[in-house]
C-alpha cells in the first residue's frame, strides 16, 4: 500500500518520529473540497468506509485501522472505483488525535469494534477514547455505534446516560425495528463481513447514535455488565476503567 495515493501509513513507531503535516488540512490537501469529514475507526477491510462513500458522494470518509492487510481490500476497491472522497489512515487509534485538528471531523463510525470485555481502556467507546475524539470532533459531533455485542452496546449506553449525552437513535434489533429515518435506512444496505456472520448466527444487530458535546470530563459508569456468552471465554465481568482489588 506504500504506492497507494489514498493510504497514509503512520503506525505508532513512525508517528513518534515523523509529524503528520496534513493535520488540520485534510480538506484542502487531500480531498480538495470543504465537505464534512467522517471517520470509521477500526475499519477492518473498509467495507463501511467505501459503502458510505458511495452513498454520500458529498461527504469525505476516512477509514482508520492498524491492520494493513485488511485495509488493503477497501483501499484497493476505492482506487479501482475512482472514489475521490475516500482515504485510509493506517495507525493506532490510541493516537488518533495526532492526525486531526480541533473541529476537523463531523462524525465517527464504530462498526463491530472488539468489545474488549477484559481490557476497558481499549474499548473504543470508553471515556479514555471519547476524550480523544473530543479533541478533533466538532462540538456536538455525532458518534455511531453498530455492534453485535450486547456487552459493548450496554456499556456504551451506560456511559452515555452517566454523562447525559444526547441520544439521537437507539435500537437493540436494527433490522427488525420501526421508526428508522430515511438516511439510516439507506445505510442498512451496507454490511461488513463480520456483520453478515453474526446475522447468519441469529444475533441481533444493535445501533446507537449520539452526540458528543465538549465540556466537563466524562465519567465512567460503575455498573456491572453481563458478558457476551459467545465471547466470554471465562473472562471477568468488570466493565469500568478502574480495576478492583
Amino acid at each position: 500500500m506504500a504506492t497507494y495515493k489514498n493510504v497514509f501509513q503512520y503506525p505508532f513507531s513512525v508517528a513518534e518520529q515523523v509529524p503528520f503535516e496534513m493535520k488540520g488540512h485534510w480538506r484542502e490537501q487531500y480531498f480538495h473540497n470543504d465537505h464534512p469529514i467522517v471517520l470509521e475507526l477500526g475499519c477492518g477491510k473498509g467495507e463501511y468506509t467505501v459503502g458510505l462513500a458511495k452513498l454520500f458522494p458529498h461527504v469525505n470518509f476516512i477509514g482508520v485501522d492498524i491492520k494493513g492487510a485488511r485495509m488493503w481490500t477497501g483501499a484497493t476497491q476505492a482506487l479501482k472505483e475512482n472514489l475521490p472522497n475516500v482515504a485510509f489512515l493506517r495507525t493506532n487509534i490510541e493516537i488518533i488525535d495526532r492526525f486531526f485538528d480541533a473541529g476537523e471531523v463531523q462524525e465517527i463510525w464504530l462498526t463491530f469494534s472488539d468489545p474488549q470485555m477484559k481490557n476497558p481502556r481499549k474499548r473504543l467507546t470508553s471515556t479514555f477514547f471519547m476524550e480523544r475524539y473530543r479533541r478533533f470532533l466538532v462540538d456536538g459531533g455525532i458518534v455511531h455505534l453498530k455492534t453485535d455485542s450486547n456487552f459493548l452496546f450496554t456499556y456504551t449506553m451506560r456511559m452515555v446516560e452517566k454523562n447525559n449525552l444526547p441520544v439521537l437513535f437507539t435500537t437493540d434489533d436494527l433490522y427488525h425495528t420501526g421508526g428508522i429515518d430515511s438516511e439510516t435506512q439507506r445505510i442498512l444496505i451496507i454490511q461488513t463481513y463480520y456483520e453478515s456472520q453474526w446475522i447468519e448466527r441469529g444475533l441481533n444487530i444493535r445501533y446507537l447514535k449520539f452526540r458528543l458535546p465538549h465540556g466537563n470530563p466524562l465519567e465512567e459508569s460503575e455498573e456491572e455488565i453481563p458478558l457476551d456468552p459467545y465471547r466470554s471465554y471465562k473472562r471477568t465481568t468488570r466493565s469500568p476503567l478502574t480495576t478492583r482489588k
